[in-house]
């Protein structure tokens, strides 16, 4: 019982990437086809446009100078959400750990694709908030950090304990 659902966790774990990469992925290729020649599509009116970025940093540009920083911690974040989910029997954890991998390696995925050196390339960012220009991936990841405050609230333990 305790394999069907550790392969239950894995596949759901697996789907969501997929999806999730494959979505950041087409979304970034038809944001730098359609939007690299200047052209900003206004979907809300001062408030939400679609522009294209290249972002070397983290949120609002930040770290800028130490891409390489953030391309190791978000490594380091993927491997620590896969290690997560050996350990964890919850799937509402497991969707939650997917969604914040997802994010992460779809930028990882630009920082390494676009580098002129090591892991230094620059993420594509096309959704413009009006204060802020970012992308699937971000969303993914705030998705998956409401998520985890909603799990730590709700009280669903990560980890199961021993005697249970």
């Amino acid at each position: 019982m305790r394999v069907k659902r550790l392969r239950t966790r894995v596949a759901v774990f697996a789907l969501i990437v997929f999806i999730g990469v494959v979505l950041d992925r087409i979304t970034k290729l038809w944001a730098l086809s359609t939007l690299s020649d200047g052209k900003n599509i206004e979907l809300v009116p001062h408030l939400l446009s679609l522009t294209l970025v290249r972002n070397p940093g983290a949120s609002f540009g930040l770290g800028s100078s130490f891409t390489w920083v953030i391309s190791v911690l978000a490594c380091a974040a993927c491997g620590a959400m896969i290690a997560a989910i050996k350990h964890t029997k919850s799937l509402y954890w497991t969707i939650a750990f997917a969604l914040a991998f997802a994010g992460a390696f779809g930028n990882l995925i630009d920082r390494a694709q676009y580098a002129q050196g090591f892991l230094n390339g620059k993420v594509v960012d096309f959704i413009n908030y009006g204060w802020s220009v970012g992308n699937v991936a971000d969303i993914e990841l705030m998705f998956a950090g409401i998520a985890v405050v909603c799990l730590i609230l709700i009280g669903i333990p990560l980890l199961e304990h021993a005697d249970e």
